[in-house]
């Protein structure tokens, strides 16, 4: 670890871990539409999945301007969270109650995202990055829109896991 002198250390802290969960979850948003069942979820996964190339792409930038290096240090957050929504496609379960399981691992990731980008962008703002501030509120909202979709989605898919096991009684 090391030494965080500053709040300006801090953000390029915070940026480099954001950097690294947003590189996990390019590797981990693929495995997670394959192994979804219901098209809208499979779909929304892989419309995210272009979204948070452009993430990283927006850290790549942010990073510039502070004249950093974009890598990451290892966000062990997301490593967690990627490897609860490994659980959740390796589960035994019908369909819905796996694409359940897979919406639920997906809004963890997305409850921390918004946290962390939040923390970040008033780091930024507090130290006068506008910028740095704006990118990371584009960030922040696409992310809150994703988590929306999700919960709209999760309301059908629900219903479904909940018939699936009603109709095994």
């Amino acid at each position: 670890m090391s030494a965080l002198n500053s709040l300006r250390d801090l953000l390029i802290d915070e940026l480099q871990d954001l950097y690294d969960a947003e590189n996990q979850l390019v590797k981990a948003l693929p495995k997670m539409a394959e192994a979804a069942t219901d098209d809208e979820l499979k779909a929304g996964f892989s419309d995210h999945l272009e979204q948070t190339r452009i993430h990283v792409s927006r850290l790549e930038q942010a990073l510039g301007i502070l004249e950093v290096t974009a890598k990451g240090k290892t966000c062990k957050a997301m490593k967690g969270l990627v490897k609860e929504g490994d659980e959740a496609i390796e589960v035994k379960a019908p369909d819905a109650v796996r694409d359940a399981d897979l919406i639920g691992a997906a809004q963890r990731v997305e409850h921390y995202e918004i946290a962390a980008y939040g923390t970040a962008r008033t780091f930024a703002q507090t130290l006068g990055e506008a910028e740095i501030a704006e990118l990371l509120q584009l960030t922040l909202e696409e992310e809150a829109e994703t988590d929306q979709k999700l919960t709209v989605l999760a309301r059908k898919i629900n219903i479904e896991a909940n018939a699936a096991f009603s109709n095994k009684g």
